[in-house]
């Protein structure tokens, strides 16, 4: 299991990075909201664990726009804000699960692990494609019978590509289901997705054709 941890106070995340590993869980931990949207977008987690007094933002703006850009993740707040009203306005705001500080290790790791255990029971969408087993809404990944590890962007984008049904899809309509047509993106961050995809599932996994774009190399499975 992999979470992202959102804690501005270091000795605390350090602790919470080293307490969750005994459990089976690793910790990326990032101090500020800029910093975890940026982790969000770049890699997948299983789970958010997020304090809500952070230097750059409101914990609460947080948890709205990391369940805008992926609406399935489960979120745990943890926080010294104890009061009933900061507990409702956090499960109310959408996150499933809150708990104070100070906490018990075991407890956190106990409530995560349920968490994950809930998500993974819904069904989930799962797309298959040659050696190739997708879940989107959990950004889990497996390649030929084996789990990999797949950014957010890079399983977005392949399932774009799953989703197009063997059409093939120009540059620019997958720069705007990537990133909308708002937001600001490098030039070539689209090719480097596609390599980093490429290096990961064989140079087969998207093709490619001039004029034309991309479409995913295997057919779906029915």
């Amino acid at each position: 299991m992999r979470v992202l941890l959102v804690e501005d106070d270091e000795l605390i995340g350090k602790a919470i990075v080293a307490g969750l590993s005994k459990h089976g869980i690793t910790v990326h931990h990032v101090g500020t909201a800029c910093e975890a949207e940026a982790a969000q977008q770049e890699d997948t987690f299983h789970a958010l664990v997020l304090d809500l007094g952070l230097p750059d933002r409101d914990g609460m703006e947080l948890l709205a726009s990391a369940r805008a850009f992926e609406p399935g993740l489960p979120v745990l707040i943890l926080s010294a804000r104890d009061a009933i009203e900061h507990r409702l306005m956090g499960l109310q705001g959408g996150a499933d699960d809150y708990m104070v500080k100070p906490f018990d290790l075991r407890e956190l790791a106990a409530r995560l692990h349920a968490l994950i255990r809930r998500t993974q029971g819904r069904a989930a969408q799962t797309i298959t494609a040659g050696p190739l087993r997708l879940e989107p809404d959990t950004g889990l990944a497996w390649f030929k019978g084996e789990a990999i590890t797949l950014s957010r962007r890079e399983v977005d984008l392949l399932t774009h590509l799953a989703n197009a049904d063997n059409r093939w899809m120009s540059s620019d309509l997958l720069n705007e289901r990537l990133y909308g047509l708002g937001e600001e993106v490098s030039s070539n961050a689209l090719n480097v997705h596609i390599h980093n995809i490429r290096r990961k599932l064989g140079s087969q996994s998207i093709e490619t054709a001039r004029g034309l774009g991309y479409r995913l190399g295997w057919r779906l499975t029915p």
